[in-house]
């Protein structure tokens, strides 16, 4: 089928030192504390709620981490953290959009931008690359253990996706990427660890429709861009279509 994994940036973060997990377990708190405010504190009726839980689990946050996140969300005294969304474009016109959780709209476009423009990009006006991706939820399994032997039957696993409701599936080195509709992709989740798999990520995320090459030097641009934009504790998730295999 097809589409595009994005194991590379999955790998990519998860390689990173302990503070930095550190650092996404503090996003994903602020994608938490965004969605309770919105709808509550019940993933029951609350369906976004339901999806950064997923996201979260997905990223070794402890339920009690989750739990304890939730609990102070939906408090009096709860930091009243903004959505906000820029698109711009890294090295060569690679299309990028970053999404922040904050505090200070000032203090976060001013990053922003100052990303863009350090390292070879430039921040665009609002629509300007969005119309290149679309969101999916996006489900990664590893076929393969810590120790390199093959633990998933692939044939197996697209079957159970697609019984389970997935749109789209997959293979790329022994890495299976689950695509299913945004809405679906909580119900996916329950229905594939059910069954007993287990996600590297399970998120909803804006994939792209085409994906672009950069030379070396370039790809060097980017991927300090990227770095400098996960270190933000502001900028929960970005998005982009350098084809980084």
């Amino acid at each position: 089928m097809s589409g595009h994994s994005k194991w590379s940036t999955i790998k990519r973060k998860k390689e990173k030192t302990d503070n930095q997990r550190a650092k996404v377990f503090t996003k994903i708190g602020r994608e938490i504390a965004v969605v309770v405010r919105e709808g509550g504190p019940d993933p029951a009726s609350n369906s976004k709620l339901k999806d950064v839980i997923a996201k979260a689990k997905a990223n070794n946050v402890p339920n009690d981490n989750i739990e304890r996140i939730i609990k102070k969300a939906s408090g009096a005294e709860a930091v009243a953290y903004e959505e906000l969304s820029y698109e711009g474009y890294g090295p060569s016109g690679v299309a990028v959009i970053v999404e922040a959780a904050t505090d200070s709209k000032n203090r976060t476009a001013g990053n922003v931008r100052h990303g863009f423009d350090k390292f070879g990009g430039n921040l665009g006006q609002s629509g300007c690359v969005g119309f290149l991706f679309s969101e999916k939820g996006v489900i990664i399994v590893s076929g393969v253990d810590e120790y390199g032997d093959v633990v998933v039957d692939s044939d197996k696993l697209m079957e159970d996706a697609l019984e389970c409701g997935a749109s789209d599936f997959l293979e790329e080195d022994n890495i299976f990427t689950i695509y299913t509709e945004p809405d679906d992709l909580s119900a996916v989740c329950d229905a594939l660890t059910e069954k007993g798999y287990k996600f590297e990520s399970a998120e909803k995320a804006k994939v792209p429709a085409t994906y672009v090459s950069l030379s070396p030097e370039d790809a060097e641009k980017m991927t300090k861009m990227l770095d400098y934009f996960e270190e933000d504790d502001d900028i929960v998730n970005v998005y982009h279509n350098w084809d980084e295999n």
